[in-house]
């Protein structure tokens, strides 16, 4: 099962490693990272974070290390589906208001009506759900179809990149 990790956490826990006055600079670099068009191109910027920062910092260099192959899940899938999988908030943002109630809910005596409160408030907030890009994709996700870079690869192509 292919796992992703959330950008934002770690380039904010890389950062941390860093002096303050070099944040903003390593930042501008690490922000890019996500964003690159191809596996490729990702690996290119995060082999320039240790040449500007091994020397000043080799723990955030470590970090940045630690993980890196479930930064960069998202090259496995389409790549309208990349927006949704860098980040978290898609699981995220739907439970922040389940869980500004909680407390309420645990007052409740039944276990269905709290369990009512919760599904009622996830269904308000369903309204203003960002819709899924690519959805008309999932089947073929679901069913096992490969990606690279966002595209689909073929039989051919898989087959070239194992020998």
């Amino acid at each position: 099962m292919a796992e992703q990790r959330w950008w934002t956490h770690k380039l904010g826990n890389v950062l941390d490693a860093l002096p303050s006055k070099h944040q903003a600079p390593a930042s501008t670099l690490l922000r890019a990272m996500p964003y690159a068009a191809t596996q490729a191109a990702w690996e290119k910027l995060r082999e320039q974070f240790p040449t500007r920062y091994q020397a000043l910092a080799p723990k955030a260099v470590e970090r940045l290390h630690d993980d890196g192959e479930r930064l960069v899940t998202f090259y496995q899938f389409p790549q309208e589906h990349w927006v949704h999988l860098r980040t978290t908030t898609i699981v995220e943002s739907p439970f922040a208001t389940v869980r500004l109630r909680t407390t309420a809910a645990q007052r409740f005596k039944k276990v269905e009506n709290g369990t009512t409160l919760i599904w009622k408030l996830l269904q308000v907030a369903e309204a203003s759900f960002r819709q899924l890009k690519g959805a008309e994709l999932l089947p073929a996700v679901y069913a096992g179809a490969q990606y690279g870079d966002g595209r689909r690869q073929s039989m051919r192509t898989l087959q070239k990149m194992a020998a």
